[in-house]
């Protein structure tokens, strides 16, 4: 838990202190008030005491009330600015950690886990902050300086009161060891509930024409049910405290007024004695019975103190499992780190020297002793069966994830040296899944950040060679038209072509397509690819395809098998080295374009 806090503010650190120093001042008035209750209940006793008397004490008291009442004010809107200042700045940590995350460490927490830590778990610290700088600092100075003023004053009450604290800690200690546990598992618990929620809503069509909503709810009660269960347990046995802190509070009361009872009894008035001796022994019952209500309001702040921190104990174990799930993602170790450099040499190159890789936690691995390389303006394209790398060795190009083995050479200098604005200024990369954003066609063609400014003229070129401007120019605002969320206003074509211009826009050295005219039909693919090769002449282009009729024409076709390269070269001489590509082309052309080919 205070590891996480070492992320607070100077200001909101001293804002902190200043609380402590404003809650000494309130439990300083508070503890004032049984004096005063002694003082008017002695007065009271007192045959020659004058009106005034009262209005004095009386007026102590108020005043004692009022400035409390008024630091309580002060400190609960100091407490709940530290805490919304604390909790601002570590979902910004944490959101711009999960930014500078790679695919590998994104599956390592998972999108659900993710979401619930940069929320609930957000939520729990700054509730505990919220509350503990009014309770958690006031509780512990309360009962101790209860404690201090009562010590001397009648060992047979203190024993009442040291009894009842006995059975609060008690009681703490053996919920609080049963309710831990189980407040870990409410948060995995609601992970899950998210990730299944998650799941339900991307894939709502697939639920749909599968006839599967009953599944899904099924799959989703019996989640919800897990939850339920596991925060019912918790909160009764949370809700068992309050009526032992009632029943201890009551008791002492009861135990102190009967105690004090006896005590002042056992004061005798001297019947027959002078009038000084008995007026001696009626103050001094009159100061006992002041001593005894003094010290019962004593011993219920030491109760209400212990009450304050089973409040803060409540929250105390869920902030301190969800400050471990903050801290295990602000405390993971970034695998893909920034360079420095900006310059190079050479423009549109790109070599792989003997590359392997293997996904994290993986036992083998998915690339092995890849080297092919490319030259500016060359289209070097990748097929295979699914599962054969394509995508990975890409991607390993745009940095999603670092080569295990081996060298990647960009512009003729290795990969991680590039920071990351000259990196992605040289590469342009087109998912395999098109991801648009609830913006405009604008805000997305202009997304993220280049070394140089997107123009409208880039924007328009961009669109016209994506072959997306038509559609574009038919929306009702064009341009500044709203795609929402999911872009589920588009088509598959239509985000897939809007993702390209995406990257054509930036005006690359490289560009990547991830099988990206996968949600083409052929003759939109066609006359894209001649746009590109007309328009992108001096472009660099890596693409990975699973029909041949898109990469035909590429000057090199690689082909991968189970993670290796099986064979490089055109379409005619792949045709006749390469058996693997073979069956892939037997598959897809007619067989009068084998016949050709042969």
């Amino acid at each position: 838990m205070f590891h996480i806090f070492r992320n607070m503010k100077i200001k909101d650190r001293w804002l902190a202190f200043l609380c402590l120093l404003l809650v000494c001042g309130q439990v300083y008035f508070d503890l004032r008030l049984p004096d005063y209750t002694a003082e008017i209940t002695v007065l009271i006793s007192s045959e020659v005491t004058e009106l005034s008397e009262y209005f004095i004490s009386g007026g102590k008291m108020l005043g004692c009330a009022l400035c409390s009442a008024l630091f309580t004010v002060v400190v609960g809107y100091l407490a709940a600015m530290i805490a919304a200042d604390f909790s601002f700045d570590i979902r910004a940590k944490l959101f711009h950690k999960v930014t500078a995350m790679g695919s590998g460490e994104i599956k390592k927490f998972s999108t659900a886990s993710l979401i619930t830590r940069t929320t609930n778990d957000i939520t729990q610290i700054q509730m505990i902050i919220a509350m503990g700088l009014q309770m958690l600092l006031r509780a512990p100075i309360m009962a101790i300086w209860a404690i201090i003023k009562i010590i001397g004053k009648s060992w047979q009450l203190s024993v009442v009161v040291a009894a009842a604290v006995v059975i609060v800690v008690v009681s703490l200690i053996i919920l609080l060891a049963v309710m831990i546990p189980k407040f870990r598992i409410v948060q995995k618990q609601i992970d899950n509930v998210n990730r299944i929620t998650e799941e339900n809503l991307t894939g709502i069509r697939v639920v749909r024409a599968f006839n599967a909503e009953q599944y899904q709810e099924d799959k989703f009660e019996a989640a919800n049910d897990d939850l339920m269960r596991t925060q019912l347990f918790t909160g009764r046995g949370m809700a068992f405290l309050s009526p032992i802190m009632m029943f201890v509070q009551s008791s002492v009361t009861v135990a102190i007024y009967y105690v004090g009872a006896m005590l002042i009894n056992d004061i005798k008035v001297p019947l027959g004695e002078t009038i000084s001796q008995m007026m001696a022994a009626v103050t001094d019952r009159a100061a006992m019975l002041g001593e005894v209500v003094s010290f019962s309001s004593y011993a219920l702040y030491v109760i209400m103190s212990f009450v304050m921190l089973l409040m803060i104990f409540m929250l105390m174990p869920r902030a301190q499992v969800s400050a471990n799930r903050i801290n295990e993602v602000l405390d993971s170790d970034i695998k893909v780190k920034e360079g420095s450099d900006s310059q190079s040499d050479e423009v549109g190159s790109i070599e792989f020297c003997n590359v392997s890789f293997r996904y994290p936690d993986a036992s083998d691995e998915c690339l092995k002793h890849i080297s092919f390389s490319a030259k500016r303006g060359e289209t070097i394209a990748f097929i295979g069966a699914t599962g054969s790398g394509k995508s990975t060795l890409v991607g390993l190009v745009a940095r999603l994830y670092d080569a295990t083995d081996g060298t990647i050479l960009l512009d003729g200098k290795e990969l991680s040296k590039y920071s990351f604005d000259t990196l992605y200024s040289k590469v342009g990369y087109i998912s395999q899944k098109a991801v648009l954003f609830a913006d405009t066609v604008k805000g997305n063609l202009t997304f993220g950040k280049s070394e140089r400014k997107i123009t409208d003229e880039d924007i328009d070129n961009a669109l016209d060679i994506a072959q997306a401007a038509e559609f574009v120019n038919s929306m009702e605002n064009g341009i500044n038209s709203q795609i929402s969320q999911n872009s589920s206003n588009l088509s598959g074509g239509q985000k897939q072509r809007l993702s390209i211009a995406r990257a054509i826009a930036r005006r690359p050295e490289i560009l990547i397509f991830d099988d990206a005219f996968s949600a083409l039909d052929y003759k939109t693919d066609r006359i894209l690819r001649e746009r590109i090769n007309k328009d992108l002449s001096g472009t660099t282009c890596l693409i990975v395809a699973q029909r041949i009729g898109t990469i035909r024409n590429a000057d090199r076709i690689v082909v991968l098998d189970d993670g290796e390269i099986v064979g490089i070269g055109t379409h005619e001489e792949l045709m006749k080295s390469c058996s693997v590509y073979q069956q892939i082309a037997m598959s897809q052309l007619s067989s009068d374009e084998l016949a050709a080919n042969a």
